[in-house]
């Protein structure tokens, strides 16, 4: 027997296809929703207080909701204990959970797709479960959003830029204020001839960005207007051997800090590639030329993956290339903290698990998504993969990585050993581009061990370097540093300032990196809780916002944190249930 259970929509269990008979009211779904999605199995005492906090016996409401439960599930599997767990016979397709690893073209299969978790059901007696509900519709919307994109960006490869716009179009409808979507969308009208049309968006945009949001979107909503299919100017050059100078030119070129020259080198030899009819050659090129449009080229990521998503559509595309665009995919849904998504690229990659790049982005994705243990351990594989086959670089980055789960569980000595090593390591190999993040973090470090001036001192250095290279990533995260610096000297009103100016950079472009623009808020909702600040209700949702729709666990527990400190009781519940399986001791002590 196949059971099916489809929580998004209207919810509904089915037997062989056949649905079953719904139970009376809805914290039967409740319950079984929490159970389903929650990752550490929870105790009795705390569904009783979740799920009937205003009962006069709450365990033995929930005795009765889990008879109701298991009539519901039947034969298919049980659920008993304390903590309960649900074991199955045979594991069921759960459509919330099945979105997570689908591929794009699988929308279709899922009825509900679209539609909210549990959708028009509301538990107005039972606020804790309420917030823990809305964080996880917003991670459903934010998976929807994810596929719908990487569905766009593949029809872009393949050539039919009329369903991308089609794809994009929804996407653009369910979030308007995305600017890669709406980038996405503008592209595709351009590359399928409707150049009217395109423009026209990238109009709205502009205009709905500066009425709503007050301010601009970035270069690459230009960039997108003036896209049209890849055309060359002229008769290719000699071969394979022109092609392979072309894309050796222009990655020193783009190393020699002389962008526009690389990345002109670098388009010219896809178009020459693709004359020459060489799918091997041109999926390579375009790995080439979409890594160093992520990497190199700031606010350029959307037109980074398009080119990654085409080295993927070239049939005979070499093994190791086909490994680093979905290597390069991964670390863009990295970024943009569409985590789900970064697993599934890099588990379609053969032998990837011996990728120092790879592991390392999974590593990142583990550690911002609250899972440090795990994420521990493959930063660990990572760095012993360096050291077999040297590569610099890739060790600065991974010790960074490490560094800040130490940093973030408070393990200081551990946090300054990875750090210090990280910034040694990347100022002898010259790394100017990367030591602001580490030195940023480390300068961190001082200030939470009592280091206030050698906290300034490295902040102030790490913001300049971050300011020298354009990164509004490394921006906004030293100045982050520095707003929390002036907190702690005792100029509350300058951090306020400061912290404001750091979300702002962190968030100018449309490719930055999400979990510092989260961080940034984490640290205005706190001190804003502290100084009873006017907008700090708009800092939590914002953070919430942000963390909940990626699955940024830890911060979305924290939000609901600030919640309860701000006078919000149900803020605590909520937050521990948010805060299942975070093991962070620091997390542990506020929740306790």
């Amino acid at each position: 027997m196949t059971t099916e259970i489809q929580l998004c929509g209207s919810p509904r269990v089915l037997r062989d296809g056949t649905a079953v008979a719904g139970p009376p009211g809805h914290k039967v779904w409740a319950l079984l929703t929490y159970l389903v999605l929650r990752e550490t199995p929870p105790s009795r005492a705390h569904l009783g207080e979740l799920l009937f906090p205003e009962a006069v016996d709450p365990l033995g409401a929930l005795r009765w909701t889990l008879t109701m439960l298991r009539r519901l599930i039947g034969e298919a599997g049980e659920v008993c204990g304390d903590p309960l767990v649900c074991t199955w016979r045979e594991p069921p397709v759960i459509d919330v959970l099945a979105l997570r690893s689908a591929a794009p073209e699988q929308l279709g299969a899922f009825g509900a797709a679209g539609r909210d978790l549990l959708e028009g059901m509301q538990f107005s007696g039972c606020a804790s479960f309420e917030i823990w509900l809305g964080a996880q519709r917003r991670r459903v919307r934010g998976t929807l959003e994810a596929l719908l994109h990487e569905g766009a960006l593949a029809k872009l490869a393949r050539g039919d830029a009329e369903g991308s716009a089609e794809l994009a179009a929804e996407l653009v409808t369910l979030n308007p204020y995305d600017e890669d979507f709406q980038s996405l969308l503008v592209r595709s009208l351009a590359v399928s001839g409707r150049g009217v049309e395109a423009a026209r968006q990238a109009a709205a945009c502009r205009e709905l960005f500066r009425t709503e949001l007050g301010i601009e979107p970035g270069p690459g909503l230009d960039v997108a207007a003036a896209a049209t299919t890849a055309t060359p100017m002229a008769r290719a050059v000699a071969g394979r051997l022109g092609v392979t100078a072309l894309l050796e030119a222009g990655e020193v070129a783009i190393g020699a800090g002389a962008l526009e020259a690389g990345l002109e080198c670098l388009r010219r030899a896809v178009a020459d590639a693709t004359t020459l009819a060489d799918s091997r050659l041109t999926a390579r090129a375009y790995t080439v030329l979409g890594t160093a449009l992520v990497h190199a080229a700031r606010g350029s990521d959307e037109e980074g993956a398009t080119s990654l998503h085409r080295a993927l559509a070239c049939d005979g595309a070499a093994p190791d290339t086909v490994a680093k665009a979905l290597s390069e995919l991964a670390y863009i849904e990295f970024l943009r903290g569409r985590y789900d998504r970064v697993e599934v690229w890099l588990e379609r990659g053969n032998g990837l698990r011996d990728d120092p790049a790879a592991l390392s982005v999974l590593g990142s994705t583990l550690s911002d998504r609250g899972r440090y243990p795990a994420a521990l351990e493959v930063l660990g594989e990572a760095l012993d993969l360096t050291r077999l086959a040297p590569d610099e670089r890739r060790r600065c980055y991974v010790l960074s990585m490490i560094g800040r789960i130490h940093l973030l569980r408070r393990e200081f000595s551990s946090a300054i050993e990875a750090l210090d090593e990280s910034i040694a390591r990347a100022t002898v190999d010259g790394w100017s581009a990367f030591l602001s993040w580490p030195e940023a973090l480390r300068a961190e470090a001082d200030l939470l061990t009592g280091g206030v001036e050698s906290a300034r001192t490295r902040f102030e250095h790490a913001f300049a370097l971050g300011c020298r290279i354009g990164d509004p990533c490394w921006e906004g995260l030293s100045q982050r540093g520095l707003g929390l610096v002036q907190a702690a000297e005792g100029d509350p009103d300058g951090a306020f300032e400061t912290l404001l100016s750091a979300g702002r950079r962190a968030g100018r472009l449309p490719d930055a990196y999400v979990w510092v623009q989260a961080y940034i808020l984490d640290a205005l909702a706190t001190l804003g809780v502290q100084r009873h600040h006017p907008r700090t209700a708009t800092w939590i949702a914002d953070l919430a916002a942000v963390a909940q729709r990626s699955g940024m666990v830890e911060l979305a527990a924290r939000a609901a944190l600030h919640r309860w400190q701000s006078g919000e009781t149900a803020g605590l519940d909520a937050a521990r249930a948010l805060g299942a399986g975070v093991e962070n001791p620091v997390l542990a002590r506020l929740l306790a």
